[in-house]
Formats: C-alpha cells, structure tokens, sequence
C-alpha cells in the first residue's frame, strides 16, 4: 500500500475519532440548551396563561376559547386545564406528523421537557390547574440541521486536510521516489548513484546505498584493473605489449569461425628484415625499443576499431587482424604510411626493412589457407623491396555476385520473398540443462539456404544491417510464440543506433509480453564499446520487457567495459580465443577464472564460446563457467527433436 493511501486512512481515521466525539459533545450541549429552553418557554407560558384566565369569567365557553386562541396562536403540543377534582375542563393536544426529523434521530438522542404547570384563581378560590407543554418537533428539526451541518463541515475538512497532507507528503517524499529507484536498480544489478536527499531519514538510507555503490563500483575496478594486469602478463609479448603468436592465433581461428558481419575481414603481417644483424648492430635495448616503436604503431592503427587485434607472432613478425575491413590494399596502405612516418624520424629507423602482406579472407577459410597465402605475399614482398607492399591473392572461394549491387538486388529479394529462418544451436548448462538455443540467420542465395557469415559482410558493406537484424527479430519472436523455446539473436553494432530498429524491436516485444520473456538478445563485445552511452540507453529501455541481454565474443577488453554494474545485463559469451584449449592452457585458465569471478560478482551468467573439445567441456565448469556453447555441445535426446528453424 502507497503512503499516500496510508495518509488518507490515518487521515480518515482520525477525523472520524474527531467527529464522533466533537458530535457527540456538541449534540449533547445542544440538546441539554433546547431542553433548557423549552422548560422556561413550558413555565413561562403557563404563568401568562393561567394569569389571563385567572382575570376572565369563569363560564366554560370563553374558558375555552382562551386556550383555544394560546393553543392555536403557539406551538404546542398540549394544553390541559383540570379542575380541583382532577378532571379535565379543556384540553388541547397536537397529534399531527412530526415533519423534517428522521424517527431513528429521535429516537436515538430524545429531548425530555418537563411541562410548565400553573394554577387558575377565580377570586380567592382555586379554579384549576393549567398544564402546558410545547412542542418538540422544532427542536428536533434545529438539532438535526445542526447535526447535519456539523458532518458537511467535517467532510470538508477532511477532504481538504487529506488533499494538504497529500501535496505535503509528495514534497517530503519526493526523493523516496528516487530512492526506490536507487533500490530497483540496485535489484537489477545496476549499482548506480542517487543525489543524497534533504530528508535525515531518506538521507541516512541513500547514503547507506550509495556506499553500497561505491563499494561495488571500486571493487569492479579494482578487479578490472587485476584482469587487464593478469590478461597482459600471460596473452602478451613482454617487449611489444602485443598478443603473443598463441593468443593471436586463437583470436584468428575466433574469427574465422564466427557467422555474422565481422566473419570478413583482413589479414596483415609485416616483417622487421634481419633482426639478428639489427641485434649486433643496435644493440639490444636499441633493438627492443625499436620493436616497441614498431608495435606501437600497430596498436594505435587497430586502436580506433573496437575488435582490430595486433600481435607478434614470431621474432620479426607482426600481425595485424581486420575483422569487417576486407579491404587489404587499403589497410597495409595506411599502415605503411604510419609505420614510415614512424621509423624515419629516428636515425636507427631510417635503414630498417619492413615489407608488408595483407589478405582479404571469408566465412569459411581455414587459417592454414590464410597464413599460406600471406606468407606467399610477404616472401614475394621481401623480395620486392626494403618496405614493400604485397597483396595476396583472393581466397578460393567462388562469391555467386561480381558486384555490390547484383549482392543488394539478391539480398533485398531474399528478404521481400521472407527466405529467413534461424538456425538453432544449444546453450548447455553444466548439468546439461538447456538455457536458450543461439539462432543465427540463414538466408536463401543461389539456390540454397547460406549461412550468416557468408552473406553479413556484404549486408554490412551495403548498410542492410537494420533491416536483417529487424528480420531476425521477427523470425525468432514468432518462432518463440509457436513453440515456447527460448532464442538467442545478435545484434549488430550498427543496429543500436538506428531509430527504425530500435522502434520496430521494441513494438514487437511490446506486442508479445510471453514471448519477450524467453527472447536473449546479445550484442558483440566491439559494438558495446564502439558507442556505449548507446548501448547503455539500450539496455535500460529493454528492461521493463523482461528479455535477456548480453554481450557476446567478450574477454579481450571486457575490463574497458565502464560502469559494467549499471548496464543491468544478464550474461556474458566468453569468446571462443580465451576458450580454446583451456584444458591444459594454464595461464588462459586464471584469467577466466578472474573473468568468471567479476562477472558473478555483478550477477552475470557466463557462458563459453567455441567449446570444440571434450576435454574443453569438462574443463570449463571448473573455472566458474555457467554455461558453454561450440560444435562439442549438443542438445539432450530430449530435446532434439524441435525443430530446428522456421521460415520467415
């Protein structure tokens, strides 16, 4: 119950303690004064009565009209004149109706009058005795309006100190609203700050949520910063700060094996030209801190693009990875010019060779196919030259489209005949319980359903994002409704910020309320940290419609998540490069550990990407994993036999 209803009943409460006894003091008093006054009325008109008797003839007509004339000229109820014998003479009494007065009222507060009472003389002989007795009913009837007017002042009264203490209340408890607020988010996980209110009382129990806050928020950062510490002590070159060959190449097979807009992209490497003669000549801490100037300029080029890695993968040789960017020409162009700026203004820097080869690759390609035809490139690239720039040559896989607009016809055609369904792949619980199936896109091109990965990266090239995601959104919504199984969807990066998306997403899980419930909607690690003021407002209006929201691909800059506690997410996917050989991979293993640790801390399911191996699987529950996904995950018996998609 809302204090304000609280307020109307204290208020209700004590105004009818107050009227009942302001009603009864006061209709007591008024009834003991009308009994005061008819007693003196009763007196005074028998005395005037008997008196003028007393002085007429005595014959019994005109003793008769003198009370007749009293009786009709007052308001009586009985006139009655007794000889000394006791019997009457005259007598006249009102029986008529009593008008304006409900019986109950009378019968609950009576007024009792004794009648006035006077003798008639005749000379010095008593002729009679007079009795009089006025009536009640206009008593009755000032008491009732009396009454009456009383309550209507109370009703008022009551009304309007209900209103007043209602407007005071919304005054004083203004801040309660901020502060249940505070308390909601702090139930959602969403550890936020309020302003401390005037009000001691609310003041003491925001202070108090505050500091809760602030703890979380310290403790968060403070484990943040140890991940990143730990994240680079074991994934990174000590001298370069760059991935080490291991963990790039985990992040390679990652992306490769992805099914979405970033399954394309290009693969760069550059190699420092005899460094064992750099080593002789330079002097080793001249030849390091060259590394280091090299490195540096890789990680600055990649900085700008939330998903971009850089690593050295061998002595001599640097890594770049573009996921999303198939453009090989353009990228090693820019980064050749950087990398000379670089190394020309330094004296050791001017001599140094740097040949360059980049690769352009596709949903599909094996790394051994990658790397062979990049280091086919680079050897051609050293020959060239002291800095030279080599392209390899396109992957073996035949594209059905020879242009962006024959790909925009094809994929607007597929989308308008509705040639969507979703694939399904479990999401297994430890114990094998299923938490949701992820249900990436498929699309009819050429003939046959294509995965997303083979499509994505032209639908990102030609700004279709919005709309396939839109798509999905209804597929799996409607998919949801039909069969109750709940379904992971991606979103893409782009998708946050389109209005169209945002609005049309949020009709469709207005419009179905169950099926909203079951929906998990998950957006990659890069896209939350490309805008995060965006996604953040995204999160908090996908709320109060019950989905799940998570991000996916997360671990390489998870830590640069900021304010992590205030997004009210409900689990992470573990990226598949940090999943992959967990098993025996011990320093992979403590920095999942300590990933696991901050994420349930904050209330989060984690869940594995890519998990490819038994030996992955059973490994995995040990370190804090709530869930794992990947080609070694399958759906129970049980379970197996749902379908599988559903067209569009």
């Amino acid at each position: 119950m809302s204090l304000i209803k609280q307020l109307w009943i204290a208020i209700a409460i004590v105004m009818s303690l107050s009227l009942g006894g302001s009603l009864v003091v006061s209709t007591l008093s008024a009834r003991h004064y009308l009994e005061q006054q008819l007693q003196v009325k009763n007196l005074d008109n028998a005395t005037s009565l008997a008196l003028a008797l007393s002085q007429l003839p005595k014959d019994p007509v005109t003793v008769e009209l003198q009370v007749a004339a009293q009786f009709d000229a007052g308001h009586y109820r009985l006139i009655r004149l007794t000889d000394p014998s006791g019997d009457v003479v005259v007598e006249r009494e009102f029986a008529g109706p009593r008008n304006g007065t409900p019986d109950w009222f009378t019968r609950l507060i009576p007024i009792d009058t004794r009648p006035g009472i006077a003798q008639v003389q005749d000379g010095w002989h008593q002729f009679g005795t007079l009795t009089l007795e006025s009536h009640k009913r206009y008593a009755y009837d000032a008491l009732w309006v009396g009454t009456k007017q009383l309550l209507l002042w109370f009703g008022l009264g009551a009304v309007l100190t209900g209103l007043i203490g209602t407007l005071i209340i919304k005054h004083i408890t203004r801040p309660l609203g901020r502060v249940v607020e505070q308390a909601e988010a702090i139930g959602e996980r969403r550890f936020v700050t309020t302003v401390e209110p005037g009000t001691m009382e609310f003041r003491r129990l925001v202070r108090a949520m505050n500091m809760l806050s602030e703890r979380v928020r310290t403790m968060l950062a403070d484990e943040s910063r140890r991940l990143e510490q730990l994240r680079r002590q074991t994934q990174h070159d000590d001298i370069t700060g760059l991935l080490n060959r291991g963990q790039f190449m985990n992040r390679l097979d990652s992306v490769l094996a992805r099914d979405d807009a970033r399954s394309a992209g290009t693969l760069l490497i550059g190699r420092l030209g005899d460094l064992a003669a750099l080593n002789q000549r330079l002097g080793r801490d001249t030849t390091n801190r060259l590394l280091h100037d090299i490195a540096h300029e890789y990680a600055a080029f990649a900085a700008p693009h939330g998903d971009w890695e850089t690593g050295r993968i061998g002595g001599s040789d640097f890594a770049l990875l573009a996921p999303g960017r198939p453009d090989p020409a353009v990228i090693a162009g820019e980064l050749a010019q950087r990398l000379d700026t670089a190394l020309n203004i330094t004296m050791e820097g001017r001599g140094i060779r740097l040949p360059l080869a980049a690769g352009a690759f596709a949903a599909g390609e094996s790394r051994s196919s990658l790397l062979a035809r990049v280091d086919g490139a680079l050897a051609a690239a050293e020959r060239a030259g002291e800095r030279a720039i080599e392209i390899a040559q396109e992957s073996p896989i035949a594209l059905p489209f020879p242009d962006l607009q024959a790909w925009r016809t094809a994929l607007t055609e597929s989308l308008d005949r509705h040639d969507v369904r979703l694939a399904r792949f479990p999401v297994l619980g430890p114990d094998g319980t299923l938490l949701h199936y992820e249900a990436p896109m498929r699309l009819m091109l050429d003939g046959s359903w294509q995965s997303a990965g083979y499509f994505m990266p032209w639908v990102a090239r030609l700004g279709l994002v919005a709309r396939f995601d839109a798509a999905v959104a209804r597929v799996a919504m409607r998919e949801i409704a039909n069969s109750t199984t709940p379904l992971g969807i991606n979103i893409s990066a782009e998708s946050l910020a389109d209005a169209r998306f945002r609005s049309e997403l949020f009709s469709l899980l207005e419009g179905n309320p169950a099926a909203a419930q079951r929906l998990w909607i998950e957006v990659p690690e890069y896209g939350a940290l490309l805008d995060q003021p965006e996604f953040r407002a995204f999160c908090l209006a996908l709320r109060p419609f019950g989905c799940k929201l998570g991000i996916e691909h997360a671990g390489p800059r998870f830590a640069r998540l900021a304010d992590l506690h205030e997004l009210g997410l409900d689990y992470i996917k573990i990226d598949a490069a940090l999943v992959r050989g967990i098993d025996d991979d011990a320093s992979s293993q403590g920095f999942l550990r300590s990933l696991c640790t901050i994420a349930h801390s904050i209330g989060l399911l984690t869940i594995a990407e890519g998990v490819g191996t038994e030996a992955e699987k059973r490994a995995l529950p040990a370190f804090g994993v709530d869930g794992m996904t990947g080609p070694a995950i399958e759906a129970p018996q049980h379970l197996q036999a749902s379908p599988a998609s559903g067209a569009a």
